[in-house]
């Protein structure tokens, strides 16, 4: 099985170099490229570009690169901030083999085992394992009675998830008259995803809603519930992990580290805290960025891994905005959540945990997910915990003797409750704010300890995210983790490519591919491929050959 080759020694490849960025210096200019934000789309982009040869600036405004796949710790604790579960990494999958030649094969993974997702609803138990005939037949024991249901379920994930890829390569062509119309016959295989809901799907293909439930219980994995999602995204959720999940050997800051250093061998660099305020455009063409505190930097071409939303709404000046600006507008963020990083002392396997994410259903509501907090008195329980223990899936991971390990609760909650606060500065908000965080605090904590009774006693270390903690660091729009909400009515707007309206100008990210790492993976991949296509079209071919 592919688990057994990825589920590597550890430290064979962990870097413990210096890493290739810096505050200051760095090599002089020029700069073939300018890329705005080292998030997996910007950092793709930069080393695709680096292995054709060109000098890249990656620009990070955060004090350390990676985006969401980035780490902090507390004492001897280490999180990953937005890393828990990654599929399509192994040599089965052009992204994992294009991933792997742009980080010189340095870059290893670890296997979440043979099943990497658990899934406890109410009177029910089901497992996600790491391959499609497993976790067809986990799904008939669960349903006996549902079995044509089911097997048409799965026809139309392949069907669509097939199709994605056509829809992946048109977001590469130009939105000239010919571009659209064979972006058009490339995404012709995954239309019907594009225009129904994963809800319309699932009414069509079953009325058994505890069904429903788990075919889309892991909607978390691209932040919009079964009623707002187009199927599309929730079939490419399922398809991506059905050779399994898995977790950068050494922790998530791994990926950051080998990406960059591609780019830094080329002679390229990258810069934190290098906070980018205006894209500057000259007689129609992006022509270089101004930083905070007044420094130009000029190239050729700009590429922003900042968002396509974020781009327009925050980093273009007002005279070079068009009507496409509107149509971006119209769409909307991706649900914002908060995140519980939490230390313990002990054996944390004997108490329950492992590698498997768990998610923990309060309902059986197909669309339960975002909670409803109230700005004052009790907290309502929390429909869903997603529940992870980083340490358990790092092989290099060194407890000690005391035994330390991490662990991690995420679940959706509005923006708008925490939005008030968001002018106040990071770590001295008012106390209002602190006792919300403690009410928050204190209800996932009673939750998690309801399933995991024995991880209670073991509880060293506790600090909640909350949305505008998320937009403080990585600066997505109103604190979501997924940027725009992959809804049909995003899937209809044609501005979502990497080529942008502005000419010398490319979008990378997550909103020009798809959700998650490797979605916005995908999107750093399509950003060099539309600005060298030659080039770095032979590169993506010679990655879509599968090894003997």
């Amino acid at each position: 099985m592919m688990a057994s080759k990825l589920a590597l020694r550890p430290e064979k490849n962990v870097s413990k170099t210096k890493p290739p960025w810096s505050k200051h210096g760095g090599p002089a200019g020029p700069f073939d490229a300018i890329v705005i934000g080292s998030g997996m789309g910007g950092m793709t982009a930069a080393a695709m570009l680096a292995e054709l040869g060109q000098r890249v600036l990656v620009l990070e405004q955060h004090y350390v690169p990676g985006g969401f796949t980035h780490a902090f710790k507390r004492g001897p604790y280490e999180w990953d901030v937005g890393v828990h579960a990654i599929g399509e990494v192994g040599p089965e999958a052009m992204l994992g083999r294009l991933l792997s030649t742009l980080t010189d094969h340095k870059l290893e993974w670890a296997s979440l085992g043979g099943v990497y997702d658990e899934f406890y609803y109410p009177g029910l138990r089901i497992d996600f394992p790491d391959n499609a005939a497993d976790f067809r037949a986990n799904l008939i024991e669960a349903f006996p009675d549902e079995v044509e249901a089911i097997d048409a379920y799965l026809d139309q994930v392949k069907r669509v998830g097939r199709g994605m890829k056509g829809y992946l390569k048109s977001r590469a062509i130009p939105p000239s008259w010919w571009g659209k119309a064979v972006g058009k016959r490339l995404s012709k295989g995954a239309h019907e995803g594009f225009t129904k809901t994963a809800q319309q799907v699932l009414d069509e293909t079953t009325d058994n809603t505890k069904l429903q439930k788990v075919l889309t219980g892991q909607w978390g994995y691209h932040g919009s519930p079964p009623s707002r999602a187009a199927f599309a995204v929730q079939a490419l959720v399922s398809r991506h992990f059905m050779h399994g999940a898995f977790y950068p050997v050494g922790g998530a800051k791994q990926i950051a580290i080998h990406l960059l250093g591609k780019v830094a061998k080329a002679g390229g660099w990258t810069r934190v805290r290098a906070d980018v305020e205006e894209i500057l455009v000259e007689k129609g063409r992006a022509v270089g960025v101004r930083l905070k505190g007044g420094e130009e930097l000029r190239a050729s071409k700009i590429v922003s891994a900042a968002g396509v939303m974020s781009t327009a709404l925050r980093l273009l000046p007002e005279e070079s905005l068009g009507p496409w600006v509107d149509e971006v507008r119209e769409l909307v963020p991706a649900p914002a959540h908060v995140c519980l990083y939490m230390g313990f002392k002990g054996d944390i396997r004997a108490a329950g945990a492992g590698p498997a994410n768990k998610w923990f259903y309060d309902v059986w509501d197909t669309d339960a997910g975002l909670w409803d907090i109230p700005v004052e008195g009790d907290l309502p329980r929390c429909p869903v915990l997603y529940t992870s223990f980083p340490s358990l899936k790092d092989p290099t991971h060194d407890p000690g003797e005391a035994q330390h390990h991490t662990g991690e609760v995420v679940t959706f909650v509005p923006y708008e409750l925490f939005e008030e606060w968001k002018k106040q500065p990071w770590r001295n908000r008012d106390e209002a704010y602190q006792g919300l965080k403690k009410r928050i605090t204190e209800r996932l904590l009673g939750q998690l300890f309801e399933h995991l009774p024995d991880l209670e006693p073991m509880l060293d270390f506790v600090e909640l995210g909350t949305p505008i903690t998320t937009e403080h660091f990585c600066r997505p729009m109103k604190g979501s983790i997924y940027g725009i909400e992959p809804t049909v009515e995003r899937y209809a707007c044609d501005h979502l490519r990497a080529h942008s309206p502005i000419k010398n100008l490319f979008f990378a990210g997550c909103e020009v591919g798809a959700v998650g790492v490797m979605g916005a993976m995908a999107g750093g991949m399509l950003a060099a491929l539309a600005m060298e296509p030659r080039k770095a079209g032979a590169l993506v071919m010679d990655a879509g050959k599968r090894p003997d």
